[in-house]
């Protein structure tokens, strides 16, 4: 349309300009022609004349047209380029169809994968809800079927150690069941749960040895408490040593990655692009910076599991029971020190020991006394705490009360804590 309203416009410059051209031609004509017939002498002074007025109107409409055909091509283009500019939306509209399926990878890895991870609750058997009169729920954690039997994978920290509570499992399709502990490892952090329920899709476990930095992985659970959660991020590194996390008796080389893992993610699946479990989410240190046990490691501890079942050692003849303070805790390498002070103002410079408090149990003796996710534990009962093992073995003293020293952003705080006896 712009092209044609440009041709228009041209054709009738054309016209104007040739118009008065044209006529002033034609009277030189008749003029030169009745000059002649009548035999006026000055016919040739006037036909010369006559001659020079038409080289004058000649260069007047030569100058027209060095004005008029510039102005008309610029006419032109500009019409071109508005039109393309109104076809450019359309093209691109054209070549983004199908992208959603094309590309969403993620959400395919999603569907073939998310029905097999469960919402894990720890209910408290001494507090009940006033109005529903069911136990309340202590903690929480996430999961993933491992056995079309019921036999379910997650992190040992989401169900031992927490006295007077249960365990109960709720499926991706809102069915609740009872679980009883099958087993545990407290050094690896793992554990197996058993609910009693048949045809369960299985999440299929892959190999971590053959990870490299840089792929994608989706973390699947139940952070704060809301099931059937996603998020997706890269292995940062495949080969973090438990040593430099501060993990004393762990021979451990923790996937570390970028995959956003909150409260309540323990325990679920770290997955690959080919929907298979390549690990199980564990701690997190900041934003970005987030720790899964890798999945080989997993089938070296569900096999000693089934041995164990084989020969008929029960789980009740395992670990041992500690006092209760309801806290997840890491501890503050050089490393991971020198990370959060890059990522945070609110760090201190002089800080040089500690451990993270990363979550808090609701109604924990540790929540009673007023420790928060975030504080930094430096000194118990004025004995310096360098890593996790050194709570550990405040919390084996015969003292009622621990003192704690903490750091709440720059602040320094005191805080009291009972723990509770096995």
């Amino acid at each position: 349309m712009a092209l044609r309203g440009s041709h228009r416009l041209e054709v009738i410059f054309k016209r104007c300009i040739a118009s008065p051209v044209l006529h002033s031609h034609a009277a030189n004509r008749r003029s030169s022609q009745l000059a002649i017939k009548e035999g006026d002498p000055n016919s040739n002074g006037n036909s010369g004349q006559y001659q020079q007025n038409g080289e004058q109107k000649e260069k007047g409409w030569r100058r027209l047209v060095r004005f008029f055909v510039p102005f008309s091509l610029g006419a032109v283009v500009s019409a071109a380029i508005i039109q393309r500019e109104d076809l450019t939306p359309t093209i691109a509209a054209s070549k983004m169809t199908g992208r959603r399926r094309d590309f969403n990878f993620i959400a395919d890895v999603v569907a073939g994968c998310a029905d097999s991870v469960v919402y894990i609750e720890i209910k408290d058997t001494r507090h009940f809800d006033y109005f529903s009169g069911q136990p309340i729920t202590a903690s929480n954690g996430s999961g993933f079927i491992i056995e079309q039997n019921g036999l379910i994978l997650t992190n040992a920290h989401v169900v031992i150690n927490k006295p007077h509570t249960m365990v109960q499992v709720r499926l991706s399709d809102g069915r609740t069941f009872p679980a009883t502990i099958e087993d545990v490892d407290q050094t690896s952090d793992l554990a197996t749960l058993r609910i009693q329920v048949n045809n369960l899709s299985v999440m299929r476990l892959g190999k971590s040895s053959t990870l490299r930095s840089g792929e994608w992985v989706v973390a699947l659970g139940s952070p704060l408490a809301l099931s059937n959660t996603v998020t997706a991020g890269v292995i940062s590194s495949t080969q973090r040593a438990s040593q430099e996390l501060g993990l004393r008796n762990r021979d451990i080389n923790y996937l570390q990655t970028d995959a956003a893992i909150t409260f309540g993610n323990s325990g679920g699946p770290l997955v690959n692009l080919d929907g298979e479990a390549i690990g199980v989410n564990s701690m997190k240190v900041t934003a970005g910076i987030s720790f899964a046990i890798p999945i080989d490691y997993v089938k070296v501890f569900l096999e000693r599991a089934a041995e164990k079942r084989k020969k008929g050692s029960a789980y009740k003849t395992g670990y041992p029971v500690k006092r209760y303070m309801g806290i997840t805790m890491l501890t503050l390498t050089p490393d991971i020190l020198f990370e959060l002070k890059s990522r945070s103002q609110n760090m201190p410079s002089n800080l040089t020991h500690g451990v993270l408090v990363w979550k808090v149990i609701v109604g924990s003796p540790a929540h009673s006394g007023g420790l928060q996710p975030g504080d930094i534990v430096t000194h118990i009962n004025k004995k310096e705490i360098k890593n996790s093992s050194d709570v550990y073995d405040a919390l084996a003293d015969n003292s009622k009360t621990l003192d704690i020293v903490i750091l709440r952003g720059v602040k320094q705080m005191h805080v009291t804590i009972t723990p509770e006896d096995p």
